[in-house]
């Protein structure tokens, strides 16, 4: 894959109000659609989601392996400020800026032109959908908060109403099951180095676990949907149960694993060696980042983000959940109620599935951890 061509579009109802983006790359001819994003965002401007679907399209062609890229947007403020004729001055858009910079420098050739609504019609079309999941999940965290509210002070008239609760834990009403899979072997879990942000793809044995996790999630059936990490070996997996399953994917950037910084592509041993006190600090203190990456609390921050996203999107449903091995040990913890020390003690094999329940109450429960029995 030389050149691609990358639409992006962004908005918000009520500027600021619930926002989504969409992204979409095309081959170089602009006939075959190679990868499709989009995502609600939360409250957000209308450029702030303009920005965030330029980052996602630039990333999707990065995934794909793309040296060359023309970038067409319909938001002459984006394609400006990215060109270098406008400065970006707006407290918000600097970061975001910044960051598609980052993505632009990982190409030979970046190539801005801004074009007419009407010729972004496929991104915005994208960007609407995910506004439309931005107005559910806000309708649907609000009903969250209410029975949060509820919870702490409950009516003493009222009977619980209990179905399919975990147990005696008393949880109402039928809860969205995450089947969490994690990716298949790619030659960074083989070596047992950290792999982060990298993008390796599935090793021949990394298919054939992806393909045997497919056909088992297949055996069990009414799988609404599957939600997966952007970065290629989780796609890959993803790819593989939607396959079999015959489910629409989405990708949800919140599912990424944990960035490690300059640790990424060293082992545990050459990092504890490369900085031996920092190394040690951050095994036992969540809130620590690894240099030039992230802190398991941030990634926790995120996680937690997604969790509510796909509860919302997909309520009493069940859901595969294809990601990496922190995002999943932490949606167990934050099933469990309990504190970071999981993430440290807890292990999770290639391809292994674990199963967490979100109640519509707020109440939780795990019924499955690290099952690997169909590989």
């Amino acid at each position: 894959m030389t050149k691609v061509i990358v639409e992006a579009d962004g908005g918000s109802r009520g500027n600021p109000g619930p926002a989504g983006f969409g992204a979409v790359v095309w081959d170089a001819g602009h006939v075959g659609v190679l990868s499709e994003r989009r995502e609600a965002i939360g409250v957000a401007t209308n450029n702030v989601a303009e920005y965030r679907g330029l980052i996602a399209g630039l990333a999707a062609a990065a995934e794909l392996g793309a040296r060359e890229v023309d970038v067409r947007m319909d938001s002459k403020l984006v394609v400006e400020q990215m060109s270098g004729r406008w400065k970006v001055k707006h407290a918000a858009m600097v970061p975001l800026a910044e960051w598609a910079r980052q993505l632009v420098a990982g190409f030979d050739v970046v190539r801005f032109e801004w074009i007419p609504r009407a010729q972004n019609s496929h991104a915005d079309r994208l960007a609407n959908e995910a506004m439309d999941d931005a107005k559910l999940i806000t309708e649907v965290r609000e009903s969250e908060a209410d029975s949060a509210v509820e919870r702490e002070f409950p009516d003493p008239t009222a009977a619980a109403t209990i179905s399919n609760a975990p147990g005696w834990t008393g949880a109402r009403g039928r809860p969205t099951r995450l089947l969490l899979l994690r990716h298949g072997q790619t030659e960074l879990s083989v070596q047992r180095r950290y792999s982060g942000r990298g993008n390796p793809p599935l090793t021949a044995l990394g298919r054939e676990q992806a393909a045997r996790a497919a056909k088992y999630l297949a055996a069990k059936g009414d799988i609404a949907a599957i939600v997966t990490s952007p970065l290629g070996r989780a796609r890959e997996t993803a790819d593989a149960a939607a396959q079999s399953v015959n489910a629409p994917v989405r990708v949800l950037d919140g599912l990424i694993e944990t960035d490690f910084g300059e640790w990424e592509g060293l082992t545990f041993t050459e990092a504890a060696q490369r900085d031996p006190d920092l190394h040690t600090r951050w095994l036992g203190d969540p809130s620590l980042p690894a240099p030039g990456g992230e802190s398991f609390e941030q990634v926790r921050e995120r996680v937690e983000g997604a969790r509510r996203d796909i509860v919302a999107l997909y309520p009493e449903q069940n859901v595969v959940v294809v990601s990496h091995v922190t995002p999943i040990k932490t949606l167990l913890q934050l099933a469990l109620g309990v504190g970071p020390s999981l993430l440290y003690r807890l292990h999770l094999d290639l391809a292994s599935l674990s199963i967490a329940e979100f109640y519509p109450d707020g109440g939780a429960s795990v019924r499955l951890v690290n099952d690997t029995s169909y590989l």
